[in-house]
């Protein structure tokens, strides 16, 4: 989990892509800033509208959208295999939109990490061979990339299978292999565009516990592109929602559950395990005066499913740990039940 503190590793500002005739000159005569009205108008589509953002070291940043709402078009932007509009796109203190075709792929070679959800392998290679492509490309020796693929191949668990070709695997062993090869580069940033989308649940959530596992042990920057709110609030730190090619929101899973900036944002969030999602932090109230809290006090960050059988079971309000380690507040049996229920509570 990363920190607010942690230096900003990419950025990106005021971001565009618009499709049609003379893109530039649309954006020029709006100022720069075309009401939504004068797409249709005048024949463009704004699939990437003026979006600004930063992903800090260490942070996995997740954008997600309905179909059509801009999330992989803005990731494509990012990376450049679709040229922006308009914009920056700041990483190591250069504009990457500014970057000649051999920077850019010297940094999609040794920077960078892409894994997409149709994974992409090379049917005619092995395992190891699909893995140790990407150092092939970058011209390191033989045995220098077989050994390092083979350390990849073990830490996505397909030790025994360095011998398979694609067609002999499972989607999720394929999965692995795609995640494998991206990781062979060492990349400092890590997009991955729907990578489980096309997998079966239970493989999905198994693919969602090994990124997991992964992000633990390397703690890479991350921009994940999905659909599934589900799947965004177990993987990531934060939520950046899109539609129509404007980032509506972009905030922690907590706080887009409690507070969405509207209906269409409110209406991806309605169904949510807010019981894994808020914090004892988020809804603990003054200890009114004279009142005793109920026993030992509980971390702030405690989500409200660990803490609801007590509760609802105890007499008096649960006390709450503040940053300080002193009491800071209590959750009580109402804030409880509203937090979990909202206008369905009773």
């Amino acid at each position: 989990m990363t920190k607010d503190n942690e230096k900003v590793k990419i950025s990106c500002r005021d971001l565009w892509k618009v499709f049609g005739e003379d893109p530039r000159g649309f954006l020029a005569r709006h100022g720069g800033a075309p009401e939504a009205g004068a797409f249709a108008q005048e024949n463009y589509i704004g699939a990437v509208r003026s979006v600004s953002f930063d992903v800090r070291q260490g942070e996995i940043l997740i954008i997600m959208g309905l179909s059509g709402s801009g999330k992989s078009t803005l990731i494509r932007c990012i990376t450049r295999p679709i040229e922006p509009t308009a914009g920056a796109v700041l990483f190591e203190d250069r504009d990457l939109l500014t970057a000649s075709e051999a920077e850019l792929i010297d940094l999609r070679r040794h920077k960078m990490g892409m894994v997409f959800q149709n994974f992409g392998l090379l049917p005619h290679r092995t395992v190891m061979s699909n893995v140790a492509f990407p150092l092939e490309v970058q011209g390191i020796g033989k045995r220098e990339r077989w050994e390092r693929a083979q350390e990849m191949i073990s830490l996505v668990g397909l030790e025994g299978r360095e011998r398979n070709f694609p067609r002999e695997l499972s989607g999720g062993q394929q999965q692995r292999v795609g995640i494998a090869r991206s990781l062979a580069v060492a990349p400092e940033i890590w997009f991955l565009d729907e990578p489980f989308s096309a997998l079966d649940p239970l493989i999905r959530r198994e693919m969602q516990d090994e990124f997991l596992r992964l992000q633990k042990m390397l703690n890479k920057t991350i921009v994940f592109i999905t659909h599934d709110f589900d799947e965004a609030v177990r993987l990531g730190d934060r939520i950046g929602i899109m539609k129509d090619g404007l980032l509506v929101q972009l905030d922690t899973p907590e706080a887009m559950v409690r507070n969405p900036a509207d209906a269409y944002v409110a209406e991806f969030t309605k169904n949510s395990p807010r019981e894994r999602i808020i914090s004892a932090r988020a809804i603990m109230q003054p200890l009114p005066a004279g009142t005793a809290a109920d026993g030992q006090a509980v971390p702030g960050d405690t989500r409200l499913g660990d803490l609801a059988l007590r509760v609802l079971t105890s007499e008096a309000p649960v006390p709450v740990l503040g940053e300080d380690g002193s009491v800071a507040g209590v959750v009580t049996r109402d804030a409880l039940v509203q937090a979990l229920y909202g206008e369905a509570a009773p």
